[in-house]
């Protein structure tokens, strides 16, 4: 069954890169391992034969997941997006009620989320609790720490 994920271009992007450096680079240093253990001698009493193996068969299960997620990626025509409410892709600024703070979130795919950049995943509490929601509209979020009201102060795209 496949499973249908939506990214931007600059997360399909990086997904293709990583899927080429698997490719272009682990396989065939995974492949040298396994020829310099088999030099090695006798296979059958070989742990280093048996390592390299082990772990070129994790990557090839890695570049397989990753040529499914590739396969099945979808990117998102941010123009066609509606700018009146948050969505995917919306970068949103908030004040947080509680401690009149303001922050800037921008909501993305879980696959590209990264706090640190202030990019959160739709799927995370604070990104379900803003999704929908309009300019003036508060939003009250549970979280780890207990229930946080956010205003929604602004709405923009990219």
């Amino acid at each position: 069954m496949s499973n249908v994920s939506y990214y931007t271009a600059e997360g399909l992007k990086k997904l293709r890169a990583e899927l080429n450096h698997f490719r272009d680079i682990e396989r065939p240093k995974a492949s040298e391992a396994i020829a310099e253990a088999r030099d090695k001698g006798d296979l059958s009493e070989n742990a280093e034969y048996d390592a390299a193996k082990e772990a070129q068969g994790l990557l090839e299960m890695k570049i397989a997941k990753l040529e499914n997620t590739v396969a099945n990626a979808r990117l998102i025509d941010e123009s066609q997006l509606d700018t009146s409410k948050v969505l995917v892709l919306s970068s949103v600024r908030l004040k947080n009620k509680n401690t009149s703070m303001e922050m800037t979130y921008k909501l993305v795919a879980e696959s590209e989320a990264d706090l640190k950049t202030g990019k959160i995943s739709v799927n995370s509490p604070i990104g379900k609790g803003l999704l929908g929601k309009k300019v003036g509209d508060t939003a009250e979020i549970i979280v780890p720490s207990g229930a946080i009201k956010f205003e929604i102060l602004e709405i923009t795209r990219g």
